[in-house]
């Protein structure tokens, strides 16, 4: 008897290539898949203005990766000591208000550079829920953890979510032809929402995306959300917070992802990234410094050969860090 509901992705070998190069917008999840690909050595931009959640957010913050813009001393506010920014995760807060707009511009400029080389666009929305500054009226993507009365809060509907973003599909369509976007719902359950707000906010995510797909080629979809809620249905599957996935299950995502999407050269080069990214990381538990100088040549010639073998992987970094800790012992 088979006890579980197990579900195949859709597979498009190739879908996912080492010679791409990708940008990922969206929530917490997406930041997972990314740093799986990242440790794997793909070319990947994870959220350039941190997590984002809601649809609208993710759109505003597009168009500024499109428009290039700089941020501005006045899209910051000051709260609790810190600079804000309301188009940005609180990872992008500092003390120093200048500090803040040299992060936000810096990872900003870097997105806009990249986007004309852009294969893939990886989105994640994670709650269909906005919160509007009611000073204002804008969507804020982040509440910073001010007051809950300086905000509205309303569910989107499906027609909002798809009028907003058809005009991005067909800017990707128009500019950016090569491209293609892959959209995915978080399985991260916002519980704060209500158990039935999560569902309906979830749905109406789901049904967008529907909708997205049948208007658009270039809209594809990945289930992690199923995969997690009917594949991985058991609380095992959870971190301890009863609401995001556990490694294990990022892990089992993330392998199905590659599954469906990477060749069979790709997850080879994949698997062999990630036997170098965790030598790079590895640290001497004594103090043999003969041995551990022996550790980092050896790694600093595979990472060569690696770099050789495939030299549209930029492995610069790499070979510049490991000559620094050689020479440092």
């Amino acid at each position: 008897m088979n006890f579980r509901t197990v579900i195949e992705p859709p597979r498009h070998l190739g879908y996912l290539d080492h010679r791409q190069h990708l940008l990922l917008l969206g929530s917490c999840f997406v930041e997972n898949i990314g740093l799986w690909l990242q440790q794997r050595k793909f070319d990947v931009d994870i959220n350039p203005f941190g997590t984002l959640y809601n649809p609208e957010s993710i759109a505003r913050n597009w168009e500024r990766i499109v428009s290039g813009n700089s941020f501005t001393p006045d899209a910051l506010f000051q709260a609790n000591g810190l600079w804000h920014s309301y188009d940005h995760h609180s990872r992008f807060s500092r003390r120093d208000r200048d500090e803040a707009l040299t992060e936000m511009n810096s990872c900003l400029a870097r997105a806009h550079d990249r986007l004309p080389v852009t294969d893939r666009i990886v989105i994640t929305w994670g709650s269909a829920y906005i919160y509007r500054l009611k000073a204002s009226g804008e969507v804020v993507a982040n509440c910073h953890k001010q007051l809950a009365t300086l905000f509205d809060r309303e569910l989107l509907t499906v027609d909002a979510i798809v009028e907003r973003w058809l005009p991005i599909v067909r800017y990707i369509e128009s500019h950016l032809p090569a491209c293609r976007l892959l959209f995915t719902v978080s399985p991260i359950r916002h519980l704060s929402d209500g158990v039935h707000g999560n569902q309906l906010s979830k749905a109406t995510l789901l049904l967008a995306i529907d909708r997205l797909q049948h208007e658009s080629r270039i809209c594809d979809y990945f289930p992690s959300y199923e995969i997690l809620m009917d594949d991985l249905r058991d609380y095992r599957f959870y971190d301890t917070d009863m609401t995001h996935p556990s490694a294990s299950a990022i892990t089992y995502i993330s392998e199905l992802l590659a599954e469906s999407y990477l060749t069979p050269e790709s997850r080879e080069i994949a698997s062999q990234g990630y036997k170098l990214y965790t030598a790079m990381n590895h640290r001497p538990n004594t103090g043999d410094t003969d041995g551990y100088k022996a550790f980092l040549q050896n790694t600093l010639d595979r990472v060569v050969r690696f770099g050789q073998a495939y030299p549209y992987i930029n492995m610069t970094h790499e070979i510049t860090e490991l000559n620094t800790r050689i020479n440092q012992i």
